[in-house]
């Protein structure tokens, strides 16, 4: 199969990421790395073994076909209808932007000009979470009626080198940590209805304890600790919160109850991970992951399934809908808690595809 030439622009914290898992991917061709800061580009390109190019001689390339938007959130819409614009199909970091109103002016541009558009995360085409989707489907846990899904800390300050846009508009816990989470649910149980959800915001400022920036504060835009709960469109209905308030916890990351059996659901942040089941009256065993892409960081396999899904000419996994889906989810959270009432939810996406099952290593199809 042809490989398809991608370009990255956004050379910051979680490029390393993808560039190391693209080498997991012979269908990926990495042309070119760009960043606003041309310095950024240039260092990321000489540790990778790649060209640094502006961002505007990227773009132009017409080698390239797949543009991988790694930039902070508020410029994810900006970029994504610049590459869209110069015919790119385009995969963006999460989310897919700070609301769905300049969200859905990047899926009706993609529409338009005939390009794909995808979005992480996805972690939820990982084995253990593949697995955890096919034994829900194969109704291992019986009729799904009810789960929760939880992340807690106390705050990205403590640990990344500059923390502030996670508390600006476009960041907090919910836009930040809720698409790993809201994702793989809707990879388990299908889109959601409805929302019904409170949001607190603890304090205006933090303080830094990360270097290099450590002992200086930062202002406080967003919502920090955000809960509520789902209702699917299947009729499961599903508790959720996402903090930067919280010191610890002990919550499994996402619980599924079905009426015949209970599933923990590890860390949608990650691909592998132990799944556990017990039925009624059964302890808790660990279920053996069967699908593929369990074993290490595959933080670029959504932009692979969408090379494959240009050669094949089907719909890439990690979708646009997929993640504007997930995008009014999340705001629903914070419209709910404004207006004190459930919150209906428009857009219904089509479940992703599994996974085939037994693919070789760099396989999707």
């Amino acid at each position: 199969m042809k490989r398809v030439g991608v370009g990255i622009i956004g050379c910051g914290n979680i490029s390393p990421a993808y560039l190391n898992a693209a080498k997991g991917f012979p269908i990926l061709d990495i042309l070119a790395l760009a960043d606003a800061n041309p310095a950024a580009a240039e260092a990321r390109a000489k540790e990778f073994g790649l060209a640094a190019r502006s961002i505007e001689a990227l773009l132009a390339d017409p080698a390239i076909e797949i543009v991988v938007n790694l930039t902070v959130p508020k410029a994810h819409v900006e970029v994504g209808l610049r590459a869209v614009a110069a015919g790119k199909h385009v995969h963006s970091e999460k989310p897919l932007g700070i609301n769905v109103d300049e969200a859905g002016k990047l899926i009706a541009a993609a529409k338009a000009k005939g390009v794909r558009l995808g979005c992480a995360p996805d972690t939820f085409l990982g084995g253990a979470h593949q697995t955890a989707r096919k034994l829900i489907d194969e109704g291992a846990i019986g009729q799904p009626i009810g789960g929760t899904a939880f992340f807690m800390c106390p705050g990205h300050e403590r640990w990344h080198p500059n923390p502030g846009f996670y508390y600006l508009c476009g960041g907090g816990p919910m836009l930040d940590m809720g698409p790993y989470y809201i994702t793989d649910l809707v990879n388990l149980l299908g889109p959601v209805a409805r929302v019904s959800g409170m949001a607190t915001r603890l304090r205006s400022e933090r303080l830094i304890t990360s270097e290099p920036l450590k002992g200086t504060t930062i202002p406080v835009e967003v919502a920090t600790h955000v809960t509520g709960t789902l209702a699917f469109v299947s009729g499961a209905v599903v508790t959720v919160t996402m903090s930067f308030d919280v010191p610890k916890h002990k919550h499994a990351p996402i619980e599924i109850y079905g009426d015949k059996a209970s599933l923990i659901v590890p860390d949608p942040n990650y691909f592998g991970g132990d799944i556990e089941m017990a039925g009624i009256g059964e302890d808790w065993r660990v279920i053996p992951t069967e699908d593929s892409y369990a074993d290490g960081n595959y933080r670029i396999i959504g932009v692979a399934d969408m090379a494959y899904a240009i050669r094949a000419n089907r719909p890439h996994r990690a979708s646009g809908a997929l993640a504007f889906h997930v995008l009014e989810v999340m705001e629903a959270f914070q419209r709910s808690s404004n207006t004190g009432a459930v919150v209906a939810i428009e857009s219904r996406p089509e479940r992703p595809a599994m996974l085939p099952i037994g693919l070789a290593a760099g396989e999707l199809d």
